[in-house]
């Protein structure tokens, strides 16, 4: 109706901080606005049993293609840092608006990417601080879930057993879970956990407050405090870490330029723990359990900010979470198949000189981001046979490269053992060490 139309394009207009049910009436907006290129899933609820609602924006919404990588922002995970939920919010209003105005780099945005948008991990955290109000909001009322519980210190511990691993030459990524963390857990936490499991994400932003700056992993050191500081404490993938960092902070209208807050940042990025270490929070977890890389975004000074801050914010962000979003599509990506041209699932790719594999998915499609130059790049598989590539990777779209596995030979198993001397047949296969 012409009605509902106008109350959409005045929603567009004024900025407001949204309760729990503006913000499903919001995103519910979006969608019937945009429905062809839109859907919205609850992947479960909170400890009051509000849900937790993903808006999803894609060419086939509710399907993964094969070749199109999967990307996330989630906002709001403490519950009183509220700018990051207005800025998903408007985001999905803008994606939404400039698709239908055939904006060129939307359109291709959301043929070539399925993107995932949370406003709001948190929603019963938001509530207490809400009631609060931006005037008195402290600096903790509503950071907790309804239990009170931090839920960026919520995540299973897989830092301790990665940096481990590095001294024992174990494996540097999906690391398991420790035995019944199902119950160890937030049911928030849960919720996002079971998600990242149901979709292979590749990219990712968390969206905080209480500073301006784009902070990198790991968020947790190595090593002690030293001095009373604790020391960076660099993935193998540092690099890219800094490029993406980097990619949100000159996109943003004033992060780059490092004071801000009564903080300097060089370059308005920081690597957490050289920043203070962090245990069990959710940007190393996605690093060490899943394929995706997770920067964690601070945005404003002010927790809470007024409503008449919000459109000077959105305008500084606007560029930034658009930037960084094209940034999943940069690296290599491709297939990979036995030689009947099955899809092998869960095949592992890694690269020579960078100590992190990542996993094909369900339809055997995988994806790496790398930086531009050349690299080694090797597919294996349980029962086939290790196959090298050498490719260049330039500043453009993302490479492709497929690989074709021949299945290993079955071994004699009469033969006596090589004395300690495994795979013959596969040089290149790593020993796996530890449990799978």
């Amino acid at each position: 109706s012409a009605l509902g139309k106008q109350s959409y394009k005045s929603q567009f207009k004024d900025f407001q901080h949204h309760k729990y049910e503006d913000m499903v009436r919001a995103l519910f907006a979006v969608q019937s606005e945009c429905p062809y290129i839109t859907r919205i899933y609850s992947i479960g609820h909170s400890v009051e049993g509000r849900h937790l609602y993903v808006l999803e924006f894609s060419d086939n919404p509710g399907n993964h293609e094969a070749l199109e990588p999967e990307f996330k922002y989630v906002g709001n995970m403490h519950g009183n840092e509220v700018l990051g939920r207005e800025l998903l919010i408007k985001f999905s209003q803008f994606l939404c608006e400039e698709y239908r105005n055939r904006n060129q780099r939307i359109v291709r945005l959301i043929h070539d990417t399925r993107i995932h948008i949370l406003p709001s991990m948190n929603p019963d955290g938001y509530e207490v601080a809400a009631r609060q109000g931006p005037e008195f909001n402290g600096y903790l009322v509503g950071r907790g879930n309804a239990r009170e519980i931090d839920l960026n210190r919520d995540f299973p511990d897989l830092n301790a057993l990665m940096y481990y691993y590095e001294k024992t030459k174990g494996r540097n990524h999906h690391l398991p879970l420790p035995d019944n963390w199902e119950h160890q857990v937030q049911p928030e936490t849960l919720a996002v956990i079971k998600w990242m499991q149901n979709y292979n994400f590749i990219l990712s932003a968390n969206l905080h407050g209480g500073a301006v700056v784009a902070n990198y992993p790991f968020d947790k050191s190595r090593d002690g405090r030293i001095r009373g500081r604790t020391t960076y404490s660099a993935t193998p993938d540092d690099k890219i870490f800094r490029k993406l960092a980097r990619t949100y902070s000159y996109a943003h209208g004033w992060m780059h330029k490092g004071w801000n807050c009564g903080d300097y940042f060089d370059e308005g990025i920081t690597n957490g723990a050289s920043w203070y270490s962090l245990s069990k929070g959710m940007q190393d977890f996605n690093y060490l359990y899943t394929n995706c890389f997770e920067i964690t975004l601070e945005l404003s000074c002010d927790k809470f900010p007024p409503a008449s801050a919000l459109p000077r914010e959105w305008l500084g962000n606007r560029e930034a979470l658009v930037s960084y979003l094209e940034q999943v599509h940069h690296g290599i990506k491709g297939m990979v198949y036995d030689e009947n041209n099955n899809p092998i699932s869960k095949a592992e790719i890694s690269v020579a000189g960078i100590n992190h594999d990542v996993t094909a998915g369900v339809d055997g499609d995988y994806f790496r981001l790398l930086l531009p130059g050349t690299y080694t790049v090797t597919a294996s598989a349980p029962g086939y046979l290790p196959f090298t590539s050498t490719v260049t990777v330039g500043p453009a779209e993302a490479i492709q490269l497929h690989f074709y596995l021949k299945p290993a030979p079955k071994q004699n198993l009469k033969v006596k053992p090589h004395h300690g001397r495994r795979n013959l047949s596969s040089p290149k296969a790593p020993l796996k060490l530890g449990p799978r």
